[in-house]
């Protein structure tokens, strides 16, 4: 859904089609989910890995770049280096450290591409190929809802600089203490400012799709969360739910001005911020509040998912029948 072609951005880090005759909303069986709200770290390793620059190796024989040479690029990812699976730098280096040529497997955007390589010996003694690899994403998101399968998180995918959804190796989420924020103005979005805590683990991402983040709940203790029925957005007032100091997240008013429930989509709600307090404070919605429940009637409804870069008090949700059907 877009609304005159305002540009938006997507709320961290930094699809299918229905029927428009006789589509309904399809829950989960049991209509009851834990309300979410509450901040947290998102740490994913990608399958592949994801190579960020090339460098030269220093050899006694000077200066060698055997990544450069055999043509890979910033924006490849490896995937495997002869029959092994590489995701990390770490098994790069280990792929090669007999120093010998390999057949190494790559993605460029949505080609395949096979390149040969063969390292060199650096001054130190170690094979390497000249690469730097980005081993591990970090961000801030939201916890929407937690049910029998685990949590549910953001109303978007996780996605890399060009927009593609990654494809997640292993990623867990961690408690984040926020510790303040930059405020969103017209065509700068504002984000959360937190720590996460790798010692306080939530739980294991085992999914990574166009309608959120998901996974197994480790750390959270339903006993002392809200239990919400689910329902149907429409427009009205309503409410957010989401954490922008500390760890617990707060009600702040909204209105839908927009609900498209035939839509399988993850902008098919339109939001405006109407809190005084929240508009005071982040300008409205600013990155790392993505996945914020929306609330209206007593019931979880959806989530937010993206912001409006041109104006920070509107954005865009998701239905949380698309997540909870995901």
């Amino acid at each position: 859904m877009r609304i005159k072609k305002i540009s938006t951005i997507i709320v961290f880090l930094i699809i299918s089609v229905v029927s428009s005759i006789g589509a309904v909303n399809v829950f989960a069986a049991e209509e009851f989910v834990y309300l979410g709200g509450m901040s947290a770290g998102f740490s994913v390793i990608t399958r592949g890995a994801n190579i960020i620059g090339l460098t030269d190796v220093l050899t006694v024989e000077g200066l060698i770049s055997p990544a450069k040479i055999a043509g890979i690029l910033a924006g490849d990812v490896i995937y495997n280096v002869d029959e092994n699976e590489v995701n990390t730098a770490l098994d790069i280096e280990k792929s090669f450290n007999d120093g010998k040529r390999k057949t190494v497997v790559i993605k460029r955007n949505e080609e395949t591409i096979i390149k040969d390589v063969t390292p060199v010996k650096d001054v130190n003694g170690k094979y390497r190929i000249g690469v730097f690899v980005k081993d591990e994403l970090n961000g801030i998101g939201t916890i929407t809802y937690i049910d029998k399968k685990g949590f549910a998180s953001l109303g978007h995918p996780i996605t890399n600089e060009n927009g593609n959804i990654i494809d997640v190796y292993k990623g867990e989420i961690y408690s984040c203490n926020i510790t303040g924020y930059i405020k969103g103005e017209r065509g700068v979005p504002g984000e959360l400012r937190g720590v996460i805590l790798k010692s306080d683990k939530f739980g294991i991402i085992t999914k990574n799709d166009y309608n959120g983040v998901f996974g197994c709940s480790t750390g959270i203790e339903t006993d002392k969360i809200k239990k919400i029925e689910v329902g149907t957005p429409k427009i009205g007032n309503a409410s957010i739910y989401s954490t922008i100091e500390g760890f617990s997240p707060k009600e702040y008013s909204i209105s839908i001005i927009k609900a498209d429930n035939y839509k399988n989509s993850n902008k098919n709600i339109v939001i405006k911020i109407t809190d005084k307090e929240l508009l005071a404070s982040t300008g409205g919605i600013v990155q790392g509040m993505s996945g914020s429940p929306i609330v209206q009637d007593g019931k979880i409804v959806g989530a937010v998912t993206h912001v409006f870069l041109n104006d920070p008090s509107r954005g865009f949700g998701i239905s949380i029948s698309n997540m909870i059907n995901n």
